[in-house]
């Protein structure tokens, strides 16, 4: 009951406000500014990106936890675009094959259960030239000491932030969906603990 407790009221203010760290913030606009159009954001969270779509006429809104996604529904309001909420998974994405320009993911491949499945899904419903675009904290690809203690504290990570992988490459698995990457860089995000710091911007085309 405490546990629950934590999940629907505890833990999405939390997200909320960790997710607003300036360094993140500042990705979120490299990343989204691009981006025009009709596009699918898996993980829509508290509606942070809203800002940054600066050339979007509809945004589909995935987003499964609809305690997170209550504290959206101001930013959302607020959109001058179409926000359309889709209340269900990345392993399985309510859309017809070929039929997206582009996807976004910002601090969400973490949190997904089934990785795998989740990415050849988001294959599936790009068209063909279409873009996943990505920004995500990663496994450290530089330091093994680091490596080791964020293979350490996963389970417990995954506990206390709603699944989250401190562990995970990645880079790796998106090459493994097919996903032929056009930008890749890493960095490491000012204001965040060492153990979650190192992050990856990226875009990943379908040939």
């Amino acid at each position: 009951m405490i546990y629950k407790f934590y999940q629907q009221h505890i833990f999405p203010h939390l997200l909320n406000q960790v997710m607003q760290t300036p360094s993140l913030m500042d990705k979120r606009r490299e990343l989204l500014l691009p981006i025009s159009g009709e596009v699918l954001e898996i993980g829509f969270g508290t509606g942070l990106n809203l800002p940054f779509y600066q050339q979007v006429d509809t945004l589909y809104a995935l987003e499964p936890n609809p305690d997170i996604y209550h504290l959206a529904v101001p930013r959302v309001h607020a959109a001058p675009f179409e926000v359309q909420h889709i209340q269900a998974s990345a392993e399985k994405l309510p859309f017809a094959d070929s039929s997206l320009d582009h996807i976004v993911s910002t601090w969400t491949l973490c949190s997904i259960a089934k990785l795998e499945p989740a990415l050849d899904e988001i294959y599936r419903v790009l068209k063909s030239g279409g873009t996943f675009h990505l920004v995500e904290h990663v496994l450290h690809n530089e330091s093994t000491p680091i490596q080791r203690l964020q293979n350490l504290l996963t389970p417990i990570q995954k506990r206390v932030a709603d699944g989250c992988h401190l562990n995970r490459n990645i880079q790796r698995a998106v090459k493994d969906a097919e996903l032929e990457l056009s930008e890749c860089q890493y960095f490491d995000a000012a204001g965040i603990p060492r153990i979650g710091q190192r992050m990856l911007l990226a875009r990943a085309v379908k040939r």
